[in-house]
């Protein structure tokens, strides 16, 4: 079928192998880093440096399953393309691609919110009207980015990661030097620690690195694709794991799990300030706005492109509501909406463990879809696929036991929320597997 108006407004080989990998790590360091490091800590007590590296372990598992798509077909769109090609254009694929979307739309409104609360530390403010209208602002910024173009984006992207990779690295290196290299004291509440609120605690790491997901959804825009695509993802979580660990034994040297905990929506902030001083305290306030703009930018990006790519294969419904333009800019502002919405209604805990949910579902959707339809297709190791979705399924079933305790109504959210988008998919498309020969994306 013909891909309309969507496809004029992306640029085939409009992004380089730098640009995809700033946009990237721009969308993994701007949640990762900031916003969860103290909820990290909060499951995982003083061994929450760790989380990252299991974290990375999952996600590598993960990877290899969009490598492997990603470099047999790139596309705009990529998850979409990917669940369309196992599943048919039937409800699967559908809901589990509009999963995958909303898991973006919830990260963007995640990482706006973090922006809003590091900008507003200094002042003292950690609540209150001004937290999301600032998150809001910032996401609008971001539209208005995004609607001038790719390149513009990319451009940006690059500066963005530079300064933001240098600048955690430095605030890393440092404040580890000083802190001495130690790991952080054991909470005053250190029998409240448990194997499975570790495990849960990875679901959070996992979310921290999702951000290369990102690039599989640009894959059309990416210079020789076919190698670039898969390189990218590579590239993206080697330099990922290398921050997170600097960053996260940088905190862990200069704050107890305790205090780790009483910040944990600043905890960066707050871990700079014995290390280096106000100035310190400064400069990572000013590199965590750096960081989520960044982040937010990225993400607006590359859900809309998905967004646009559902529209176009008729998995989901298309109103224009009288706006004028391209399907594209349409989606930019879906996404800025619904972004703005979650960002003004929930805190930053219930932001990422919903993100938590939609992605793990949609994951074990995929790496299920490759395994039973396309791994001969691919040449994709069935092993490591059946892996990938027994550590998804793992770290899910500790996370939600977890939540159930803590917070059990996002869990509830999480469930009406996912069973919502399956069943309106398949009223709207009234199959739930459908054979491929209707469209090969």
């Amino acid at each position: 079928m013909t891909h309309s108006n969507g496809d004029d407004a992306m640029q085939k080989g409009s992004i380089s192998l730098s640009g995809a990998v700033g946009m990237g790590t721009g969308v993994m360091i701007g949640a990762g880093i900031f916003a969860l490091t103290g909820q990290i800590a909060q499951l995982a007590g003083s061994y929450f440096a760790l989380s990252f590296v299991f974290g990375a372990i999952v996600t590598s598992f993960s990877a290899y399953t969009y490598v492997k798509m990603s470099n047999a077909w790139p596309s705009s769109g990529g998850i979409a393309m990917i669940l369309q090609k196992a599943y048919g254009p039937g409800a699967i694929a559908a809901a589990a691609s509009l999963l995958m979307a909303l898991s973006m739309v919830i990260s963007e409104s995640l990482v706006a919110r973090t922006f809003a609360t590091y900008v507003l530390r200094p002042f003292e403010i950690t609540s209150g009207p001004l937290v999301p209208i600032l998150a809001v602002a910032v996401i609008l910024f971001a539209f208005l980015v995004n609607v001038s173009g790719n390149r513009s984006v990319g451009l940006l992207s690059i500066v963005m990661a530079a300064i933001k990779i240098g600048g955690i690295a430095l605030f890393g290196i440092v404040a580890l030097w000083s802190g001495g290299f130690g790991f952080p004291e054991a909470s005053n509440n250190a029998d409240g620690f448990s194997i499975t609120g570790f495990v849960a605690s990875v679901a959070l790491s996992i979310l921290a690195f999702k951000g290369f997901t990102t690039i599989t959804n640009s894959g059309g825009e990416i210079t020789n694709p076919h190698r670039n695509v898969g390189l990218t993802i590579v590239i993206s979580i080697a330099i990922c794991v290398v921050i997170y660990l600097l960053v996260a034994l940088a905190v862990g040297s200069n704050l107890s799990i305790d205090q780790i905990i009483a910040a944990k929506d600043y905890s960066l902030a707050e871990a700079a300030a014995p290390a280096l001083g106000q100035f310190g305290f400064y400069f990572t306030v000013v590199l965590a706005a750096v960081a989520t703009v960044s982040g937010v930018l990225a993400s607006v990006f590359a859900v809309s492109r998905m967004l646009t790519m559902l529209t176009d294969m008729k998995m989901i419904p298309h109103r224009h509501f009288g706006m004028s333009g391209p399907i594209l800019t349409h989606m930019l502002v879906y996404t800025v909406v619904l972004a703005s919405l979650l960002a003004v209604f929930f805190d930053l805990s219930r932001i990422a463990s919903l993100g938590v949910f939609f992605y793990l579902i949609m994951d074990m959707l995929v790496h299920w879809g490759v395994f039973r339809y396309l791994r001969q297709e691919i040449g994709a190791n069935s092993a490591i696929l059946l892996s990938a979705i027994a550590f998804d399924a793992i770290v899910l079933i500790a996370f939600t036991a977890m939540k159930l305790g803590s917070d059990p109504m996002i869990v509830l959210y999480a469930v009406v929320g996912i069973t919502t988008v399956f069943v309106y998919e398949r009223f709207f498309l009234s199959r739930w597997i459908a054979p491929n020969s209707e469209g090969d994306h």
